[in-house]
């Protein structure tokens, strides 16, 4: 059977993981520099555990005013002491839990720089070498990232249901008008041609090639809920294991 891993944001005080756990595979938990808090960390990992979802650590820049989408410039020491605390902090929970942590995906403003900037590339890996190596990283396809992930890190690529794309593949900034569907059938149509088709249509148009071997749901965007239950119920429709 045809599988598509869907992941999603989530722990960062939103208040719809409840409703987002039961269509996702992957989930990614914010660490608390951006948003969430201990408290926050456990719940949400209880929810995932509940509903069988793979479990991922979200680390960002420490910038909770910004919602960590504004990027930093920080002493690389700074910035890997930040995000190596902020992994073992969601890892210790996990295990403390029954769980075991799979995966590392940056969030906002981190995420994109670590698609174009060597350095911040090179304190994330560092940064998860010094919690646990094995786990697994999630960006995009062609991120200096996961260039810098062949040596020996096990990299998934990602690709966005709710997000617009530029023609270079990078992802149109939230100030833009359009950056962000919020539409449940306009998200429908842009997953499914990536998912039969191995194409994104661009903001202008143009059709792209694109490889994913997951694709993310934002929890923040005001219609993930609906958004998410409508692309599970259609994918199954079609034939699609979405677990």
């Amino acid at each position: 059977m045809k599988q598509i891993v869907f992941n999603a944001d989530v722990g960062e005080g939103v208040g719809n993981d409840h409703q987002i756990m039961p269509y996702i595979s992957w989930c990614n938990i914010a660490c608390g520099a951006h948003a969430g808090d201990e408290g926050e960390i456990v719940k949400t990992i209880q929810l995932a555990l509940q509903h069988d979802v793979k479990i991922g650590a979200h680390p960002s820049y420490p910038d909770r005013k910004n919602f960590g989408r504004k990027s930093m410039q920080m002493d690389f020491e700074d910035l890997v002491r930040s995000i190596t605390q902020q992994i073992q902090l969601v890892k210790n929970y996990v295990e403390e839990l029954g769980g075991e942590l799979h995966h590392v995906k940056p969030h906002g403003a981190l995420y994109n720089d670590a698609f174009v900037k060597k350095e911040v590339s090179k304190a994330i890996l560092q940064s998860i070498k010094n919690v646990d190596k094995s786990l697994r990283i999630v960006t995009l396809k062609d991120s200096v990232l996961s260039y810098l992930c062949k040596d020996g890190f096990r990299v998934y690529f990602e690709a966005f249901a709710d997000r617009n794309y530029n023609d270079d593949m990078t992802l149109v900034f939230r100030a833009e008008k359009d950056a962000i569907l919020e539409n449940k059938l306009d998200v429908f149509e842009h997953v499914k041609r990536m998912v039969v088709d191995g194409k994104i249509k661009t903001k202008t148009g143009k059709e792209q090639t694109v490889f994913f071997d997951t694709i993310c749901v934002h929890g923040d965007n005001q219609n993930a809920v609906e958004i998410i239950r409508y692309l599970h119920s259609n994918f199954v429709a079609l034939g699609y294991d979405l677990k």
